[in-house]
């Protein structure tokens, strides 16, 4: 009888989370898994990637060079990206702005950090998924337990001092800041693909449910979440998304849905206008960023929504408004020459070229019916065959 229980606790575990698999299609992953032959080059690639992230050591918030205000090492703590020291006083205080140029004192604090420890956890789960070997879930697995729940080197759940300005507000964190964790929203769809793995235990994952669950509360209750979540911008947008990973991850889903269901009026209504413009991304140094940016945020989304039931993509205002319009809107630029944007976009045009495509390749690959995008993607999209989104998404169409 306790085998029985013990295999029932088993599946219930690892099964229930098998619609837990949100931005990415696990079908048609499994279906490019048989076909692996046709994709040598980008496996060959991510297996020599993860191999690499197998000589690493795990990351901690606790290994960095500063520390936040409170003096406590597991608060995670970064600088504010486009905040530089002042040439105008002795001791550079405050910090000023300088929109769109990165501050490269970031690399003394966690924000960096804590993104290279999503990516080589993303690495290895992808290459559990493809290969089967044990050894990536349990570096990954390592790496996890080291960020997130050994006492020692455990981040503490929350960003009460992301982004800080050095000189203004007594360095408390910005409300801007949680954007900063916005890696864990990968990093929780990769964790997907570890099921099964015997170091992915049922202890680590419902104690990373639980730390997940503390994160959410704090993004809702501080100052800073609630101030983020009234925000205009791809803030509020990436705010939504990571909220309802977190809740899906901690298997909170009626809290999930309920970000869907408000998200339409809520984020569409007050960022896009009829014509497709956002007007609170063209104000920025780099305005084709930014509003690639929110409608990539936007699509995670949406992509989460459907999951749960809730079709917000295909959305459409009385007066227009809606993500595909926005969408095409910058689709309509690609293949131009920068000085054509009538907006500013100081640096990155080709980069943001490419990866509006890329964003086009994650559409059709859900959403096979969007086949005015197959034509931009086989015009414009540089594709050399052994990038890494192909084991997600599958090839662009030739």
């Amino acid at each position: 009888m306790k085998k029985i229980s013990a295999l029932v606790l088993f599946l219930m575990f690892f099964c229930l989370e098998s619609k837990a698999q949100w931005l990415w299609d696990v079908k048609k992953m499994q279906e490019i898994k048989r076909q692996i032959k046709n994709y040598t080059p980008a496996y060959k690639k991510l297996i020599s990637d993860a191999d690499q992230e197998l000589k690493k050591e795990p990351y901690s918030v606790t290994y960095k060079k500063g520390i936040a205000p409170s003096g406590v090492k597991n608060d995670y703590v970064s600088l504010s990206r486009y905040w530089w020291p002042n040439p105008e006083t002795t001791d550079k205080l405050p910090y000023i702005y300088k929109d769109g140029q990165s501050n490269p004192e970031l690399n003394e604090y966690d924000r960096n950090t804590l993104g290279k420890m999503c990516a080589s956890v993303n690495t290895l789960a992808l290459a559990y998924f493809y290969s089967g070997n044990e050894k990536y879930a349990k570096k990954a697995s390592e790496f996890l337990q080291v960020w997130f729940m050994d006492p020692t080197t455990k981040m503490n759940p929350h960003l009460e001092y992301a982004q800080f300005i050095p000189g203004r507000d007594g360095s408390k964190g910005r409300p801007e800041g949680l954007i900063d964790s916005y890696s864990f929203v990968d990093m929780l769809n990769s964790l997907q693909l570890m099921k099964g793995s015997k170091y992915y235990t049922k202890e680590l994952h419902s104690g990373l449910q639980q730390w997940f669950s503390a994160l959410a509360q704090w993004f809702q209750t501080s100052s800073q979440g609630i101030r983020e979540e009234a925000a205009k911008n791809n803030h509020a947008t990436s705010y939504d998304s990571q909220m309802m990973v977190f809740y899906l991850f901690a298997g909170e889903e009626a809290k999930a849905k309920a970000i869907a269901e408000a998200f339409p009026k809520k984020r569409i209504d007050t960022q896009i206008e009829p014509d497709g413009k956002q007007p609170h991304e063209l104000r920025r140094t780099l305005s084709y960023h930014y509003s690639l940016y929110n409608l990539a945020h936007m699509f995670d989304a949406g992509v989460m929504s459907k999951a749960l039931g809730v079709d917000f993509l295909n959305y459409v205002s009385a007066d227009g408004k809606s993500f595909y319009k926005a969408l095409d809107y910058l689709v309509g630029f690609v293949g131009k020459e920068l000085q054509d944007w009538p907006y500013q976009q100081i640096s990155g045009w080709e980069e943001k070229q490419q990866e509006t495509c890329l964003n086009l390749l994650k559409i059709v690959s859900f959403f096979p019916e969007k086949q005015q995008y197959q034509e931009v993607i086989k015009k414009h999209f540089k594709f050399e065959g052994n990038e890494r989104f192909v084991l997600y998404y599958g090839k662009p169409r030739e």
